[in-house]
C-alpha cells in the first residue's frame, strides 16, 4: 500500500525537477527526475537514469543542493560540533592533544588512517545505477549477465571486512566518555531524522482488466450459463455446439441430498488441511513485509481421500452416482461458491487495508466482487484461497473422472475401461498428482501473490476445474470412441512430452528462485535487476519466456485427441486453456515491465518468443 505522512498543502519538488531520490530498502540516494506527484497518496514518480520508474515518498528525496553542502563539510565534524552558533565548552577533553602540541607518530598514523577511511567512503557514497543493474550499485564492474555462482563471490569478499569491524568493535581503545560522547551524537542524529509515524493509505486499482465493471459483470453471468450449456450439451446424442440443449425444469436442477454430499466432501477436504501432517513453510513477503506461513500436505490429502473412495469401492458403493446427478453438483457448487464469494466480500469491507488486494481495490463493487477483494483471508490459520486453490476441486476432478471411467462400464457392460478412457484418466491423473506433489510451487503464483480471493477464483476452483476439465471423460461415457494402440502410444509421447517441457521448466524456476547460487545452476546465465531477483536467459527460460504454459497446452491437447474428431465439444479445453494462457501471459507482461524495468526490455530482446517458438 502506498502511504503518507500527513496532509500536505503543497507539494515539494516540481514537475522535471532533477533531485536525490533514496533506492527503496537502502541509505543510498541516486539523480532522479520527477515525473508527476498523487495528490491523494502524496507520492511523487520519480524516473532513475536507467529508466527504472517508482513511487517515492517526500522524505525520500532530497535536493541536489543539499548533497552539496553535505558534501563540503568537513568530514569528521558531527552534527553538533558544525554550527557555530551552538554553545560549547572551551576547554579541551584530556584525550585531544592541545592546539600546538606535537602529535605522536601512533596518533597521526591513526589520524591517516581515519582520512583514507572516510575518503573510500566518501567514494563509495553515490554510485550510479546502470540499466537495473543491481552488481553495479555495490562497486562491481558493470555486467549484465552472469552466471548464477557468481552470486558467492561478493559475500566471500565482504567477510573479511566485516569480522576486522567487529574486532575492532569489541577491542575499542575509545575512552568511555567519548564512547559516551558520540551515544550522546548518534542518539542526537536518530532525533534529527525521525519521522512521524505514518498512516497508510490503500493503493487503489487503476487499470482494470477483465473488461472494467461491465465486463466483469458480464463473466459473473456467463461462466455459470458455459459450465451448464457444456454439461447439458454434452449428455445429448448429438452434442454438437450449435445444437442448442432443452432447459431443464429449475426444480430439476436442485437436490437437496446433493447440496448434502456437497458440503459433506468439502468439509472433509477441509480437515485433512489441518491434520499435523507435511512442513509447514513460508510465502512471498506481503507489502507490509510480513510472511504468511502454509501447511504443505495437499499430497497427503490425497492420499487420505484415495483410501476413503477404496473404502466405499470395497463395500458397493455405487460411485457412478455422480454421473447421474453430475448437473446438480455442479448447481451445488455454483450455489456454494456464490454465497462463498459474498461471504468473502462483506468480511474483506472490514480488513486492514495492506491486507486489501493490489489488483482488487479499484472501489467499484462489482469488479472487486469478482477479482477479489482481500489477498488471503484466513479463519484462524485457515487460509480460504490457498486451500480452494488445490484441495476440494482438483482432487474433484480426479474423483469425478474416475466416476465416468466406472459409469462407462457399468452403462456399456465392460469388464476393463474403453483405451480412450484410461488414457484421459491417466493423463489428468498424473497432472493433478503432480500438482499435489508439487504444492509449494503454488506459494509464488499469480493467483497467491497479486489477485485476491474473490467470485473468480471461488467459481474457478469450485466449479469450472472439477466440472469442465473432467468434460472430455464425461464425453466419452455417453460418446464411445475406440483408438488404436499405435494411436494410443502417439498420443501418450505427446503428453509425456508436455509434461517434461512442463515439470522441468518450473523445477528450473522454482529452484533458481530458492537458492541461485546453487552450484547445480552453474550453467544458468541470467540478467540481473533492481529487485534483486534474476531472469533466466538460458535454458527452458531462455527457449521462451513461458515454456510452463507452452508444456501446458501440448498436454492440453493431449487430454482431447483420445475423443476422436466427430464433434469440437471435447476439445473445448484446449481452445479455452490456449486463450486463458494468452490473456495471462499479457498480465505477466504488463506486471513483470513494471516490476523490472529496462532489464525486462533487455530480456525480451534476448527472448523475444512467448510460449509458442518461432511463432508467438
Amino acid at each position: 500500500s502506498r502511504d503518507s505522512v500527513w496532509k500536505m498543502p503543497s507539494r515539494k519538488f516540481a514537475d522535471g525537477e532533477v533531485v536525490m531520490g533514496r533506492w527503496p530498502g537502502s541509505v543510498l540516494y541516486y539523480e532522479v527526475q520527477v515525473t508527476s506527484y498523487d495528490d491523494v497518496a502524496h507520492l511523487y514518480t520519480v524516473k532513475y537514469k536507467d529508466g527504472t520508474e517508482l513511487a517515492l515518498k517526500e522524505s525520500d528525496i532530497r535536493s541536489q543542493s543539499s548533497f552539496k553542502h553535505r558534501k563540503s563539510q568537513s568530514s569528521s565534524s558531527s552534527p553538533s560540533r558544525r554550527s557555530s552558533s551552538r554553545s560549547r565548552s572551551r576547554s579541551r577533553s584530556p584525550g585531544r592533544p592541545a592546539k600546538g602540541r606535537r602529535r605522536s607518530a601512533s596518533q597521526s598514523r591513526e589520524h591517516k588512517d581515519d582520512k583514507k577511511k572516510t575518503t573510500q567512503e566518501t567514494s563509495l557514497a553515490l554510485p550510479k545505477p546502470s540499466e537495473n543493474n543491481t552488481k553495479r550499485y555495490n562497486g562491481e564492474p558493470e555486467s549484465t549477465e552472469k552466471n548464477a555462482t557468481s552470486c558467492i563471490i561478493l559475500e566471500q569478499k565482504l567477510k573479511p571486512d566485516l569480522e576486522i569491524k567487529r574486532v575492532l568493535e569489541q577491542y575499542s581503545l575509545r575512552s568511555r566518555k567519548d564512547e559516551k560522547k558520540k551515544e550522546e551524537i548518534y542518539s542526537e542524529k536518530k532525533t534529527f531524522v525521525a519521522v512521524k509515524p505514518i498512516e497508510k493509505v490503500p493503493t487503489k486499482t487503476k487499470e482494470l482488466e477483465f473488461g472494467g465493471r461491465i465486463g466483469t459483470f458480464m463473466l459473473i453471468l456467463l461462466l455459470p450459463a458455459t459450465v451448464f450449456y457444456l454439461l447439458l450439451t454434452c449428455k445429448q446424442d448429438d452434442p454438437s455446439l450449435l445444437n442448442f440443449p432443452p432447459l431443464p425444469a429449475l426444480e430439476s436442477l436442485w437436490d437437496g441430498r446433493v447440496f448434502g454430499v456437497f458440503l459433506l466432501w468439502f468439509f472433509l477436504q477441509a480437515a485433512f488441511y489441518f491434520l499435523p501432517i507435511g512442513k509447514v513453510v513460508e510465502g512471498l513477503p506481503l507489502s507490509s513485509g510480513r510472511k504468511l506461513q502454509y501447511r504443505i500436505n495437499g499430497f497427503y490429502a490425497f492420499i487420505l481421500t484415495a483410501a476413503i473412495i477404496g473404502v466405499l469401492l470395497y463395500f458397493q458403493f455405487e460411485l457412478h452416482y455422480l454421473y447421474d446427478h453430475l448437473m446438480q453438483f455442479a448447481v451445488s457448487a455454483a450455489a456454494f461458491s456464490l454465497a462463498l464469494s459474498v461471504y468473502l466480500y462483506v468480511r474483506s469491507l472490514k480488513a486492514p487495508e495492506e491486507e486489501l488486494a493490489p489488483g482488487g481495490n479499484s472501489g467499484y463493487f462489482i469488479y472487486d466482487f469478482f477479482t477479489g477483494h482481500e489477498l488471503n483471508p484466513r479463519i484462524g490459520s485457515f487460509d480460504l484461497k490457498y486451500f480452494c486453490e488445490l484441495r476440494p476441486g482438483l482432487i474433484g476432478w480426479v474423483v469425478i473422472n474416475l466416476a465416468m471411467l466406472l459409469a462407462e462400464m457399468k452403462i456399456y457392460n465392460l469388464s476393463v475401461p474403453s483405451l480412450s478412457m484410461i488414457l484421459v484418466n491417466g493423463f489428468q491423473l498424473l497432472y493433478v498428482v503432480d500438482a499435489l506433489w508439487n504444492e509449494e510451487a503454488v506459494l509464488t503464483t499469480m493467483d497467491i501473490t497479486h489477485d485476491g480471493f474473490g467470485f473468480m477464483l471461488a467459481f474457478g476452483d469450485l466449479v469450472w476445474v472439477p466440472f469442465v476439465y473432467s468434460l472430455q471423460a464425461f464425453y466419452l461415457v455417453g460418446h464411445p470412441t475406440t483408438i488404436t494402440w499405435p494411436v494410443a502410444a502417439g498420443i501418450t509421447v505427446l503428453n509425456c512430452i508436455g509434461y517434461y517441457i512442463f515439470r522441468s521448466a518450473n523445477s528450473q524456476k522454482n529452484n533458481f528462485r530458492r537458492n541461485p547460487a546453487d552450484p547445480k545452476l552453474a550453467n544458468l546465465k541470467f540478467i540481473p535487476t533492481a529487485t534483486g531477483k534474476g531472469l533466466l536467459v538460458t535454458g527452458w527460460w531462455g527457449f521462451v519466456r513461458h515454456p510452463n504454459y507452452l508444456g501446458d497446452i501440448i498436454m492440453a491437447l493431449a487430454w482431447s485427441l483420445p475423443c476422436g474428431f466427430n464433434h469440437i465439444l471435447p476439445y473445448f479445453y484446449v481452445i479455452y486453456f490456449i486463450c486463458l494462457l494468452v490473456h495471462r501471459e499479457a498480465r505477466d507482461e504488463h506486471h513483470c515491465k513494471q516490476k523490472y524495468g529496462l532489464a525486462w526490455e533487455r530480456y525480451c530482446q534476448r527472448v523475444p518468443y512467448r510460449i509458442f517458438p518461432y511463432i508467438y
